[in-house]
This record gives structure tokens, sequence and C-alpha cells, in this order.
């Protein structure tokens, strides 16, 4: 594949994607509609463009049918990471628009896709770890996730369905077309570009508290017992890149670590890496989701050669010190 369209290519994911496709040399197109992504985040390290914006960037709403029709006949791999998300208390506060928005956007893009079926030499999938059993996610007792628990489905919220429909329909597409798909589970994936306002996830809502205290109170939502399996941008880089040259064909297969660490500890770390004297308040009142999770990443690691390299806390030095800059650049 040498022409490849990144859906939601402006987000966190997607731009840091993007500059690994145009590094090795592929020629790369994207479509958003920039609810949370930037154009900015397509600039190199010169505050150049990665890609010709002009003829190359697209600023569509793919919840609309047939607007990824033209695009997936320019091209001859998709990968489709456009979708409706934020912090989980948007996520919990908009189930039924999430869950709708999400399922005519991997609809469309996927219908797309079978449009362009003659062209097509893979279609990658973006999905999310929110998708398995709730039965699995339910208890401080940590067992890493399998592949092969996804069913009977019972994810917690509509995000998690909206994104298991995404999933079986792309299989459907590998089965009906002969397009070789792969999908990826992703868990909490986190790093720079990223929202660190009011609809972001934990980590950089955290490290933006942090960085306005004592201006903005350093809140955590929930006990701080809750946890995940937290993994950086850099190394979900690294298994989409794998996975278009190694996973077409190969199933389901999730990307995430082997250890739950729980918000208490992103927020005692985020504290220390601050400097600052904080108190530390949880508010129980708050929605903290699923209790915990991990991976067992052996398949990953069989079929696509991937491991976790970037540590938690070097993750989260670079993190703070980008939002750092950033609400400076802010307050210029």
């Amino acid at each position: 594949m040498n022409k490849i369209l990144v859906t939601g290519g402006a987000g966190m994911i997607g731009s840091n994607f993007v500059k690994r496709l145009v590094n090795e040399g592929k020629e790369v197109f994207v479509v958003d509609n920039l609810w949370r992504g930037k154009l900015e985040y397509l600039n190199d390290v010169n505050g150049k463009p990665m890609i010709p914006l002009e003829t190359h960037f697209f600023n569509r709403d793919l919840s609309i049918a047939d607007s990824c029709d033209d695009l997936a006949l320019m091209v001859d791999g998709i990968v489709h990471l456009a979708d409706v998300v934020a912090g989980i208390d948007y996520v919990f506060n908009n189930q039924g628009l999430l869950f709708r928005q999400n399922l005519l956007i991997n609809s469309n893009v996927i219908t797309s896709a079978r449009k362009a079926k003659d062209n097509l030499q893979g279609f990658l999938y973006a999905g999310t770890v929110c998708s398995f059993p709730l039965t699995r996610q339910n208890s401080l007792d940590v067992i890493p996730l399998r592949e092969e628990e996804l069913y009977p489905a019972m994810p917690e919220s509509a995000y998690g369905w909206s994104k298991l429909m995404g999933q079986y329909e792309t299989e459907l597409l590998e089965k009906e077309t002969g397009i070789p798909a792969s999908i990826l589970m992703f868990h909490n994936v986190y790093g720079a570009p990223c929202d660190f306002g009011e609809r972001s996830q934990v980590i950089p809502a955290l490290i933006r508290k942090a960085v306005r205290f004592p201006d903005e109170p350093f809140k955590v939502w929930g006990s701080g017992l809750q946890g995940r399996a937290f993994i950086h941008v850099d190394d979900v880089v690294e298994a989409l890149w794998l996975a278009l040259n190694k996973g077409m064909g190969q199933g389901v297969v999730q990307i995430g670590p082997p250890v739950c660490t729980s918000i208490r500890e992103i927020a005692e770390t985020v504290v220390k890496i601050s400097g600052k004297q904080i108190d530390i308040v949880y508010d129980t009142t708050m929605p903290e989701g699923d209790k915990a999770r991990s991976a067992d990443y052996s398949k990953a690691r069989r079929i696509l050669g991937w491991e976790p390299h970037v540590s938690l806390n070097e993750g989260l030095k670079r993190q703070y010190q980008w939002v750092k800059q950033e609400i400076e650049k802010q307050k210029a």
C-alpha cells in the first residue's frame, strides 16, 4: 500500500501516524472534521504541513452518507481512526448521540471501502478495549484481557457498543469483499498533541489541572482506585505500522500493556512531575467507569512483533511538558 487514507488523521493518534507514513515514503490523504483534531497537528517540527493540505486534506463529516466514496477510490489502503470519543463525563452523558454518530461514521467509511474494493489492498480498523464485556472489567482483581473474550458481548458504554459494531462490520467487509482487514483494539492511549480541555480524557485533564493549580482545583473523578492500561501514542503508532505490514487478515489484536495503573497513581505521579505542593481531592460523586483492565498482548507480540516501549513515567513527563507549553502559549 502506497496511497493511504487516514480518517481522523488530524487527531492525536492520526497526526502521529500520518507523520510516520510520510517518513516511510507513503502518499497520505487525511479526512477529519476537526471536532477534536487540529490542522496544526499535521505540521512537522518546523511548522510546515506534513502533507499538501490543499490537495490531500479534506474537512468532512463522515456521518454523512457517501462522504468518503471519492476518497476511497483515490487510495489503495484505508486506516480508519475517526470516531466520536472524549472524557468519561461526555461519553456517559451523550450515549445516544455518540452511539448513533459512531455507527454512521463506521458504516459510511466501510461502505465506501466496499465501493472501492477493486482498488483497496487493505483496511485497518481502530477498535477499543471498551468493547470488552463489563464482567471482565468490573473488578479490581485484574486478569489481563484476551481477544477471545469479546463475546458474549456486554460493553459497559454506548461507545464500546458502537466500536464493537464497527469491528463486526469490518469483519463482514473482509469476508464479503476479500479486502484484507486488520482490527486493533487500543487500550487507553495518551500522548501529544491532544485535547486537554473540558472534554479531555483523564491524563491530559489531570495534567491541565496540575499546570493551572491553584487557579484550577486538582480534583480527581472517583475514588482513584479504578485503573487502566495506559499506552503511549508512540507505541500505538508502531502497532499501526506493523499492522499494515503484518496484521492484514490476522483478525482482532489488542494493543496495550499487561499492567493496570490506578488513577490515584497517575494523579500522584503528575503532582510529582509538576513540582508543586498539591492536595489531591477525590470526588466520589463523579463517574469512574470500568474498575480495571490490562492487556494480554501475546497475540500482538506473536503476529506483529509488537511490544510497548515508552514507560508510563517517561510518557507522563513528555505530555506534561507539552500541555504546559500549550497553556503558556494561550496566556501569551
